[in-house]
């Protein structure tokens, strides 16, 4: 596995994973409409390319060693939610997505790791995510990294109100 920062070549491969990723695990949830509205505005090769041109944000990658996309990993520079902040210098650790097949690999710890990291190179106090509060999979593995529920928040998709929780960490 090779980490490296994104470029802007790399948009629509991360607009595709990020769309596989999503549609493995919560599609199910949504009505067509809802996930097709939903996917056309958050995973786009436009808008990762903007996200990796932003630069408010961090793209990393997780490459194979034949140059396969096996995920990635989206910070934004600033807090998500500063109602709940607890430091000075909040990061939103945006997505953390793997590719569905290859789940298991040390993939996502990798992607972690880095992102804390970044973390504290950018001298964040503290770093915020969402999770789905039915996803018990991603909230045991951010519980690893020492994140802990702080609030219930939501998200939407499309028209539908998902019920998520904000999880955080003091850095």
């Amino acid at each position: 596995m090779i980490l490296r920062d994104a470029l802007p070549e790399d948009a629509p491969a991360i607009a595709a994973l990020g769309e596989q990723a999503f549609c493995a695990a919560f599609a199910h949830l949504y009505n067509a409409k809802d996930l097709a509205d939903f996917l056309a505005a958050s995973h786009t090769p436009a808008k990762a390319a903007a996200e990796i041109a932003d630069p408010a944000m961090r793209v990393h990658l997780a490459m194979s060693g034949e140059g396969a996309l096996l995920g990635f990993c989206k910070l934004v520079l600033a807090c998500g939610w500063p109602e709940h902040a607890r430091a000075d210098r909040v990061i939103e650790l945006k997505q953390l997505y793997t590719d569905p097949a290859a789940t298991g690999r040390g993939i996502g710890a990798a992607l972690m790791d880095w992102a804390l990291g970044e973390a504290c190179v950018q001298r964040a106090g503290e770093m915020q995510l969402s999770v789905w509060a039915e996803n018990d999979g991603a909230q045991r593995f951010y519980a690893r990294y020492g994140f802990t529920k702080m609030a219930d928040i939501h998200f939407m998709v499309g028209a539908q109100r998902d019920e998520e929780f904000l999880f955080a960490r003091l850095l």
